[in-house]
């Protein structure tokens, strides 16, 4: 047996187990299986409950869609993804448009939109369906003094194995075991709200739309409004606010109608177009608050774990990085194992400093967005960052 061989072989044998079956440990189980290593993923749901879980994804080019191709599901993903979900419209509370962008034609964009439930679907399909096990979750993770770990879940498996990776999220369950440090409310409260069959129901809503986002801000607040492709509009209404805000404004979410006159009540003085995406919306509210971890956030490596996506670098919203600095973990992280072999600690001691390098600017660049969107003259100043970055790209484009 050649001495490539047996690395493979031993680098089979670890035991690499991945908390939370979101995009990110999808991905990263997918590049594995493309490579021949096998994981497991273990969900605390009892089934994927991604199609019920958030709306539409924008996939950078540079991030999410690299992991897609080390996946090997590229081509797949251009079939799915929907290019003209690049339209972006920007108004104030006034009605008046700052900014009206187009996508031009098909698979020309760099930041094509796919359904959250539709991408997770897509990795779903490729993978071998042992690799992942619902109703799973994780309620400690124990430390073996050798890099494994024990992993203890709430139905009373167990499973020791060489990696944990912590996908979980948030409120991670495996972020525990490297810091102390924990999300924090960022400031920003959210109520979603859903419009189903929004072209054929509400024609003048979708013409107001366009194909893919809408953003309306004043007032240290935002309606915004994302097509799916399920051709519902998903709908977000933003507010500064204080943490106990839900608990304390006195509207009701499980009574839509009086509460849709609530938050109606929030946004008076708006334009009555942009009023529009409360009084269509369906019976299903929901309420939301934004939540971060430092800037930069990083901790002193430990053997045999590591976290990828919101576990790792939880950042608002707001510049649309979430999932896809997820996805470019995934792929980061799997390569640094194929590369190491059975030396997993050298993995993640390759992975985590590129992985904060990345992310650190990304959560910047959405802790900076958050500020900018819930400030004043928030239309007129993004637009104007805009304009900065198209300039900027002209420049280079012409060196």
């Amino acid at each position: 047996m050649t001495a490539s061989a047996q690395q493979t072989q031993a680098q089979r044998k670890q035991r690499i187990a991945i908390i939370g079956g979101g995009p990110g440990g999808l991905t990263l189980a997918m590049i594995l299986q493309k490579n021949g290593i096998e994981a497991v993923i273990y969900e605390r749901e009892l089934h994927d409950t991604n199609r019920e879980r958030g709306g539409s994804l924008d996939i950078h080019e540079e991030s999410g869609q690299v992991a897609l191709k080390e996946a090997g599901l590229y081509e797949r993903f251009q079939s799915l993804a929907r290019y003209e979900g690049e339209d972006f419209r920007l108004f104030d509370k006034t009605g008046k448009l700052y900014m009206d962008e187009a996508a031009e034609g098909d698979a020309h964009g760099a930041r094509p939109e796919i359904d959250r439930g539709v991408l997770c679907g897509m990795l779903l399909e490729a993978l071998n369906p042992n690799v992942i096990r619902y109703g799973y979750k994780l309620t400690e993770a124990v430390p073996l003094g050798n890099g494994q770990h024990e992993l203890r879940f709430e139905n009373g498996f167990t499973d020791i194995v060489d990696l944990v990776v912590g996908a979980d999220g948030a409120f991670s369950h495996v972020r525990p075991l490297l810091t102390d440090v924990n999300a924090a409310y960022a400031g920003i409260t959210m109520i979603e709200l859903n419009i189903p069959d929004v072209a054929n129901a509400h024609p003048d809503l979708m013409a107001l739309n366009a194909r893919g986002k809408m953003f309306a801000l004043s007032d240290e607040k935002a309606i915004m409004g994302q097509l799916n492709g399920n051709g519902s509009l998903k709908v977000y209404l933003c507010f500064k606010a204080e943490r106990d805000w839900l608990d304390t404004c006195g509207i009701d979410l499980n009574s839509p109608e009086v509460a849709k006159q609530q938050l109606l009540s929030l946004f008076e003085d708006w334009d009555p177009s942009l009023q529009k995406y409360i009084r269509y919306a369906s019976d299903k509210l929901v309420g939301r608050r934004v939540y971060m971890l430092p800037v930069g956030h990083q901790w002193e490596r430990r053997s045999g774990v590591t976290l990828i996506g919101d576990a790792a670098h939880l950042m608002s919203p707001f510049a649309g990085e979430g999932v896809n600095m997820a996805m470019q973990d995934a792929a980061e992280l799997a390569l640094a194992i194929i590369r190491h072999g059975s030396d997993l600690d050298q993995a993640i001691a390759q992975y985590e400093p590129s992985m904060y390098r990345y992310s650190s600017e990304s959560a910047r660049q959405s802790r900076d967005n958050l500020e900018l969107i819930f400030g004043a003259n928030a239309a007129q100043r993004l637009k104007e960052q805009f304009d900065q970055i198209y300039q900027e790209f002209a420049q280079q484009s012409n060196v």
